[in-house]
């Protein structure tokens, strides 16, 4: 019998989303009010894994275990309490404010979890169980060399996006029986739409990642290049550095491509999803074209989006929404710039 959740629990969740994540604190209220909850619980049970994966406080046997113990906390198995009570002491200064709130009311965010329905729940839980074991595997084996090659990142990419993806189209699936009707479709473009956001945040990410001893890029783009990722510095001017970055860049481009015609099998009317889904392609199309622009950068700073292209973005694909064609052509024209590469094992 699903659990109830109280008044309290429902504020927390609003409140903690904008501390956590001012992207989906935006995006999410977007969606229809049957889904808006569930899928900012969602939200808070990926970040509640990526604080346990994140903490340099942590030994990699307390990451394994902290992981492990909150998949079971999610599937209703160990109690909520024990976790926040057991982590939230360990959590260092590196963790901001807001997680460590967050970790310390997990109680709160779990009782909505467990209210609800069965379709929802196996959706939450085999998302936080997968990502759980992908984050502990490849942090066990983070270092400044990259990846091992293009399969490694999908590989990784599925883990802490993909299958988020998957999560959300289960969810919407469930929510619609219009939505259900392409779930075929929609379940494979949605491990595409993932990558395309994840290897944007990637490249994004790449000088802050290098400060904490991880690289994420794939060797072998880069060795075709003739440049060794061992060797890679702030400030790199190699040819074969940047030229290795367009490549991921053309990739990148492609699945954010299949995010667009993800969301085109949304039904038209359903335009709060649809929303959902463009502002965070729109907003990943301009990091990119920050990124290609400028592939010297040294902070992530540096490809930060401003907040009036953020504004113009969401203004722009609200308003064609429902407009397949137009979509597709704003997309040519804002992705214009950008290299075309399908090399990527998971492209469709």
């Amino acid at each position: 019998m699903p659990i109830l959740a109280t008044l309290d629990d429902m504020q927390y969740q609003e409140h903690i989303l904008q501390g956590v994540s001012r992207t989906f604190a935006l995006t999410i209220p977007q969606l229809p009010p049957a889904l808006c909850q569930v899928i900012g619980n969602a939200y808070l049970l990926c970040r509640i894994v990526d604080t346990v994966e994140d903490d340099n406080a942590l030994s990699a046997e307390q990451t394994r275990q902290f992981a492990e113990m909150f998949v079971a906390v999610v599937n209703g198995e160990v109690e909520a309490e024990t976790f926040a009570r057991t982590l939230y002491p360990l959590l260092s200064k590196h963790t901001i404010p807001a997680e460590h709130d967050l970790i310390k009311n997990t109680p709160a965010v779990i009782r909505i979890t467990h209210s609800f329905n069965p379709a929802q729940r196996r959706a939450l839980e085999r998302c936080v169980r997968i990502m759980g074991d992908g984050m502990v595997a490849y942090q066990e084996a983070e270092s400044l060399a990259g990846l091992e090659n293009m399969a490694a990142m999908d590989r990784y990419c599925y883990h802490v996006a993909g299958v988020v993806g998957e999560m959300l189209t289960e969810l919407f699936c469930d929510y619609s029986p219009g939505i259900s009707h392409n779930k075929s479709a929609l379940m494979t473009l949605s491990v595409s739409f993932g990558q395309g956001l994840q290897m944007t945040n990637i490249l994004k990410d790449i000088w802050e990642d290098r400060k904490r001893g991880a690289c994420w890029l794939p060797q072998d783009i880069f060795l075709r290049e003739g440049f060794d990722l061992n060797n890679l510095k702030p400030g790199c001017s190699d040819p074969g550095f940047h030229n290795g970055l367009g490549v991921l860049i053309g990739i990148a481009r492609h699945h954010l491509h299949n995010a667009l015609a993800y969301t085109c099998l949304i039904p038209p009317e359903e335009t709060g999803i649809r929303r959902f889904c463009l502002w965070a392609i729109g907003m990943a199309v301009l990091t990119l074209n920050k990124i290609n622009q400028k592939r010297d950068f040294t902070e992530g700073s540096q490809v930060k989006i401003s907040r009036r292209s953020v504004k113009t973005s969401i203004l722009i694909t609200s308003l064609l929404a429902r407009q397949d064609w137009a979509l597709q052509k704003l997309f040519n024209l804002t992705a214009k710039g950008l290299p075309e590469n399908k090399s990527s094992s998971t492209v469709i």
